[in-house]
């Protein structure tokens, strides 16, 4: 999709607020490469490797039934029904089992008491309501989450689209083509008034006439997002393509998951079929696709990895849907910690979303083992 032109004022707002949030982070880390596919021996700086303690914080599962947690969020200002520090987690299959149905998203809060924040509807999505790992919260109080839509008992139903909700939960807009096409996961650059969405998308290669096996994108939009105004799309860029991505009988859909934002710009993101995290550099303002993107980290104890984080250190974050580890890589792709956080059955398929615990030593992630079904910390 060719890029929507933006105007001179739109792109020197847009490239002011985001070099001054990206150089406030304190996240400059040091250009991605290459590195070898074993752990490295020290990880006395590594921001998990001294964590070695789980708990459950509250289930995921809401009064209809959905289960299947996988996104995860942490609301960054109080506002509405939304109360900063509380995690939001997204359910992506119904109380049936049926993958590509759910339909909620699930308020925590810290102290473990979990409610209902939306039950979603939305005739406007292509093909209908099923939410993923996309999971956004901006500090303006809207929620963005995205839905890859199954019907008749998991048919994959359409390209699906983003959500828009406001701070109590009810939908305001969809966002749908722009280069969406089966949203898988997604972060932010929350600019106050102008934000901008990095979403993974994994059904590019599997709808529509142009089957490819590498059809997995990454799509940059540009979006207005001051409070009380209702979103709208500024611009949307491919930024990363040929990723692989296919359809799978138990997860419906495997491709290039979880992506975060190092401080220096550069997006990084989960390519899970090939066991990679992946580098796509200049991500706020490149003006074209950078393909599959430049190899961080490739297997060692990476193995299917999912959904992906940026710890405080500028370290990426990321667990495994292979087994149940949590992984953490250096920008240089030095994998420095592994910590077990789910070992039911070798914890293959139990793990998706996470995030970092505001102001802690710690990490929010699902757990969707058997009838778990929870959000937990790492701590």
């Amino acid at each position: 999709m060719k890029p929507i032109r933006r105007s001179a004022a739109v792109v020197t707002t847009i490239a002011a607020t985001a070099a001054a949030v990206l150089a406030a982070s304190g996240m400059l880390a040091a250009s991605a490469s290459a590195a070898p596919n074993t752990l490295a021996n020290s990880s006395s700086h590594a921001f998990i490797g001294p964590l070695h303690n789980t708990k459950v914080v509250a289930s995921t599962i809401p009064a209809n039934g959905d289960v299947n947690p996988y996104g995860v969020a942490v609301v960054p200002r109080s506002t509405g029904d939304l109360y900063r520090g509380d995690v939001l987690v997204s359910n992506f299959n119904n109380m049936a089992n049926v993958q590509g149905t759910g339909t909620t998203i699930v308020q925590v809060s810290p102290g473990g008491k979990a409610k209902l924040f939306a039950q979603i509807s939305d005739k406007a999505c292509p093909g209908g309501v099923g939410l993923t790992t996309a999971l956004v919260a901006l500090r303006s109080g809207w929620v963005i989450v995205g839905s890859l839509p199954t019907q008749n008992n998991g048919v994959i139903s359409g390209p699906g689209c983003l959500i828009v909700l406001d701070q109590w939960g009810h939908v305001r807009s969809t966002i749908a083509g722009h280069g969406i096409d089966g949203p898988w996961d997604m972060t932010a650059l929350d600019q106050g008034n102008i934000s901008e969405l990095f979403v993974t998308n994994v059904l590019g290669g599997i709808l529509g006439h142009h089957q490819s096996a590498n059809g997995g994108t990454v799509q940059r939009l540009v979006i207005t997002s001051a409070q009380n105004r209702t979103p709208r799309v500024l611009a949307s860029t491919t930024i990363g393509s040929g990723f692989p991505a296919r359809t799978d009988p138990n997860a419906l859909v495997i491709g290039p998951t979880g992506d975060g934002l190092g401080g220096n710009g550069t997006l990084y993101v989960a390519d899970t079929l090939n066991n990679r995290i992946a580098a796509i550099p200049d991500a706020v303002f490149r003006h074209s696709s950078d393909g599959p993107g430049r190899t961080v980290s490739k297997g060692g104890a990476l193995l299917g990895e999912l959904g992906l984080a940026i710890a405080p250190n500028g370290d990426i974050l990321t667990v495994n849907g292979g087994n149940g580890n949590m992984v953490e890589v250096t920008p240089h792709g030095a994998q420095v910690a592994v910590v077990t956080v789910d070992n039911n059955s070798g914890g293959a398929g139990n793990l998706f979303g996470l995030a970092v615990k505001p102001g802690a030593r710690a990490v929010y992630f699902v757990d969707d083992f058997g009838n778990d079904n929870n959000l937990q910390l790492l701590f």
